[in-house]
């Protein structure tokens, strides 16, 4: 796919790795719409930053754990922008109370809500707009760790699973019109809260390559997976080792 000139969508796109997203798919010259859910002043300042590499940029905000609200993102990107022939599936939740003997319904009505039900829908609404021969993909954000059986984070790990083989099922179901592919992350980023002191003694500690990732390791892969015409169903794990 030649990027030059796409419009793409990107969930939770003015902080963090959405944001990231966000400018690398503007330097590669793509018309950029981004959603956020409470990041209102974020996502101004970096569609003005998107604006800068001389591609259009909107924002629009929404609540994903409301689905009238999701139901309203693809038509408002293509009122702003004309179409959507991209759509990268980023934003979710990672709550820290999200143990098994401590979530409960409204925790879990939320996380399934925000990271799965949206990414869903949001795909299938981006789909049945696609006309003709005009081509489309998709990126999902997963999680390395659902790799590997685990306790922390109990609720949460069943939405990324799902999102996982949401992402090869979708592949199959999508094929030949739109090509669906996600990147599965692991150590990127410190935490909220935490510096890059946290995240380098991680890696050190737990990932076989002794370092972590960044911005830059998820952006490239996600251009690279956009960018190839015969990847799709792929789950690449960002992850150095950590998850092998």
């Amino acid at each position: 796919m030649e990027l030059a000139g796409k419009v793409a969508l990107v969930t939770g796109g003015g902080v963090r790795i959405g944001q990231g997203i966000v400018l690398a798919l503007a330097d590669a010259g793509c018309h950029v719409m981004i959603h956020y859910g409470q990041s209102a002043r974020a996502a101004e300042e970096t569609a003005v930053a998107a604006r800068e590499c001389g591609v259009r940029a909107a924002v629009h905000g929404a609540d994903l754990s409301d689905a009238a609200a999701v139901d309203g993102i693809i038509p408002a990107a293509c009122e702003a922008l004309g179409r959507v022939d991209i759509l990268i599936n980023n934003a979710a939740i990672f709550p820290e109370e999200d143990r098994f003997d401590a979530t409960d319904a409204a925790l879990w009505e939320r996380l399934f809500a925000i990271n799965l039900r949206a990414p869903f829908f949001l795909s299938q609404a981006f789909a049945s707009r696609l006309e003709g021969s005009h081509q489309g993909a998709i990126v999902n954000i997963a999680d390395a760790r659902t790799r590997q059986p685990g306790t922390d984070h109990f609720a949460y790990r069943l939405t990324k699973g799902g999102l996982w083989q949401m992402t090869e099922m979708l592949a199959a179901e999508l094929a030949p019109a739109v090509r669906v592919n996600a990147v599965a992350l692991g150590a990127i980023l410190p935490p909220p809260g935490q510096g890059e002191d946290y995240i380098r003694a991680y890696a050190q500690r737990r990932v076989p390559l002794g370092h972590p990732g960044g911005v830059a390791t998820v952006t490239e892969n996600v251009l690279h997976l956009l960018r190839q015409p015969f990847l799709t169903g792929a789950v690449v794990p960002l992850d150095g080792g950590e998850f092998l």
